[in-house]
């Protein structure tokens, strides 16, 4: 029963995974949006709070701030309509899901840019 499942889990999981992205980045989710009979692309930006589940059921929630109003929004990696996930800036963070940035405003809501090696 469990390897039928993995067989059907395998057709739907995205051949060419999403850039590689954790809790703390800085990403820009490039999503496709229909209205009526028209497509287009939407931009949502902001900071990644969590990654939950795996394989097929796999999701991310990206919170930014919209006029002094936190908005959160959560995406399925496998989707096809999210198209592209772009990382702007790379966040150094020391747990997994960040929700102590709800209660934050301002400059407390910014987390750590990840140091590179020279």
């Amino acid at each position: 029963m469990n390897e039928l499942i993995r067989e059907i889990d395998k057709e739907q999981i995205r051949e060419n995974p999403l850039t590689d992205f954790n809790p703390g980045d800085s990403v820009r989710v490039h999503e496709r949006i229909k209205e009526g009979t028209r497509e287009r692309i939407q931009i949502f930006e902001g900071t990644v709070i969590k990654r939950q589940h795996g394989g097929v059921k796999e999701t991310f929630t990206v919170r930014k701030l919209a006029y002094g109003v936190g908005v959160e929004k959560t995406f399925p990696v496998n989707a096809p309509s999210v198209e592209l996930v772009e990382v702007t800036r790379r966040g150094q963070v020391r747990r997994a899901r960040l929700f102590y940035l709800r209660d934050r405003v301002g400059k407390a809501t910014k987390v750590k840019e990840v140091r590179t090696k020279k």
